[in-house]
């Protein structure tokens, strides 16, 4: 069986499982991959192990986020600067909109 080497950052199928998963961390000097399944779950395989597995290097799936259900929205305010003057959810109301604040009766 031809063996596949692991990279970092790159998906693999278990042919015979169907299971896809991300190499995520080698270790040399234990002689380990650690990969992560599509449902989130970590694991551990020995550099003999992994020869042993039946694998296919695939493209990355569409729907990796699922498993953490992960959305567009989670992303939204990722390279805005939190400081505390914008910490106030009041700020974000706009004045035009709330009635009776600022009207005279």
């Amino acid at each position: 069986m031809a063996t596949i080497r692991p990279q970092v950052g790159y998906w693999y199928k278990d042919i015979e499982s169907s299971q896809l998963f991300e190499v995520v961390a080698i270790d040399d000097d234990g002689d380990s991959v650690e990969v992560q399944l599509i449902d989130g779950e970590l694991c551990q395989y020995d550099m003999d192990s992994w020869a042993q597995l039946n694998l296919d290097m695939v493209e990355e799936p569409e729907d990796w986020r699922n498993a953490f259900e992960l959305s567009d929205d989670d992303y939204r305010f990722l390279d805005d600067t939190m400081v505390p003057e914008s910490w106030n959810p009041l700020s974000e109301i706009e004045s035009d909109i709330v009635n009776g604040i600022t009207d005279e009766y």
